[in-house]
C-alpha cells in the first residue's frame, strides 16, 4: 500500500530572544503572571531582514537534507501561513526559488494555527491521487509583525519560526493514517487581523487606529480549543481503530500550556507522551506543530512503528488533526 510518509523534518527559528524579563520593561505584565497563564517564558523574533520565507527556506533545506532528497525532486512546495512574506506571490514560491526547486507547484494556505495539518492533508491527497511522489510542506510565520507590542493581552503569546517535513510517496504500513479538518466561520471575529486586507486596506487613517494588527478573545478561544481539538483527536484515533493508550507521542499545536493540559487531561494522554516546547518559542501559529516534531525527531522521541498524534486549533476558526505511524 502506498503512504505518504514523512522522510525528514527541520526547523528554523530567529536567533534574537525575547524573554518575560524583557516585556515587563514593554507593557504592564510580569514574568510570573505570563508563566502561570500560559507557560510561556521566552519567544524567538525575526530582526530587521528576516521573513517568513527565511525561515520557511531554512527549514526545507533542513528537511531535504534529514531525507536525502534533493530541491529538483520536489513536485509539490505548499506553505501553511497568516503572515506571508506578500499578499502575493505566494510565500512558496519564494521559497522555491530560494532552495532552488524547479519542477515543483507551489502555493500558500491560509488556516492561521491548522495550516500546517491543512497543508499536510493537501500534501496528503496530492500523493494519494498519483499526481505527486514528493512534497515539502512548511508551516512558517513571522508573527511578531502583526502583534501589537503595547496590548499585554496578545503581545506576550506570540513568536517567529518555522517547520518543515518532506511528505513521499512510499509502500508500507508506516505514514500518515489519515487527516481530519474541520471549520467554523461563525466564530471567525474572535480572533482575527482587523487590517490589512480588502475589508480595511493599508489606509493612513487604518494604520493609526492600529487595525494592521491581530485581536483575539482569549477566553472565548480557551473554551473552544479544548473542546475542538480534543474532538478531533479522537475522530482520528477512531477512524484508524486505535485508542488515546496506542499513542507513542502527541503533538498538539503550542498555544498554551493550559490548553495543552486540558486536551491531555481529556484524551487520557499525559506526561512523556506529550510534546511540549512552548516555552521556548510561545505560540508560532503554524510553524508550531512542525517545529515541535522537528525537535522530537531529533531527540529520538520517536523510533519505527510509534504512532504519533498531531492535533491543531485556530482562527477562522478552523481545528485539524493527524495520526501517523513513524
Amino acid at each position: 500500500m502506498i503512504r505518504p510518509k514523512i522522510t525528514g523534518t527541520g526547523s528554523a527559528v530567529p536567533q534574537k530572544v525575547l524573554t518575560n524579563f524583557d516585556l515587563e520593561k514593554m507593557v504592564d505584565t510580569s514574568d510570573e503572571w505570563i508563566v502561570a497563564r500560559t507557560g510561556i517564558r521566552e519567544r524567538r523574533i525575526a530582526s530587521e531582514g528576516e521573513y517568513t520565507s527565511t525561515f520557511a527556506a531554512l527549514a526545507a533545506q533542513r528537511a531535504l537534507e534529514a531525507a536525502g532528497v534533493a530541491p529538483e525532486e520536489l513536485d509539490l512546495i505548499v506553505v501553511g501561513t497568516l503572515t506571508p512574506d506578500f499578499p502575493f506571490p505566494a510565500t512558496a514560491c519564494i521559497v522555491q526559488q530560494i532552495i532552488k526547486a524547479p519542477n515543483a507547484f507551489c502555493f500558500d494556505l491560509s488556516a492561521a494555527c491548522s495550516g500546517f495539518i491543512y497543508a499536510l492533508a493537501t500534501a496528503e491527497k496530492y500523493i494519494l491521487s498519483g499526481k505527486v511522489k514528493k512534497a515539502l510542506v512548511i508551516g512558517a510565520e513571522v508573527l511578531s509583525r502583526i502583534v501589537d507590542w503595547t496590548d499585554r493581552n496578545t503581545c506576550l503569546l506570540f513568536g517567529d519560526g518555522s517547520g518543515a517535513v518532506v511528505l513521499e510517496a512510499v509502500e508500507g504500513e508506516s505514514g500518515v493514517l489519515s487527516t481530519h479538518m474541520h471549520s467554523d466561520g461563525n466564530y471567525w471575529e474572535i480572533l482575527y487581523q482587523k487590517g490589512a486586507g480588502s475589508r480595511n486596506p493599508a489606509t493612513q487613517k487604518n494604520l493609526d487606529d492600529r487595525l494592521v494588527y491581530l485581536s483575539m478573545q482569549g477566553n472565548e478561544v480557551f473554551k473552544l480549543a479544548v473542546r475542538a481539538m480534543g474532538e478531533v483527536a479522537q475522530e482520528a484515533l477512531s477512524a484508524n481503530g486505535l485508542t488515546p493508550d496506542d499513542v507513542s507521542l502527541f503533538i498538539p499545536h503550542q498555544a498554551n500550556q493550559r490548553i495543552i493540559d486540558s486536551i491531555g487531561k481529556r484524551l487520557g494522554i499525559t506526561g512523556e507522551r506529550v510534546f511540549v516546547n512552548l516555552d521556548h518559542y510561545g505560540n508560532t501559529s503554524a510553524a508550531s506543530i512542525p517545529i515541535a516534531l522537528d525537535e522530537a525527531v531529533r531527540a529520538g522521541r520517536l523510533k519505527e512503528g510509534d504512532i504519533l498524534l498531531l492535533d491543531a486549533f485556530g482562527g477562522g476558526l478552523t481545528w485539524g488533526a493527524a495520526l501517523v505511524r513513524w
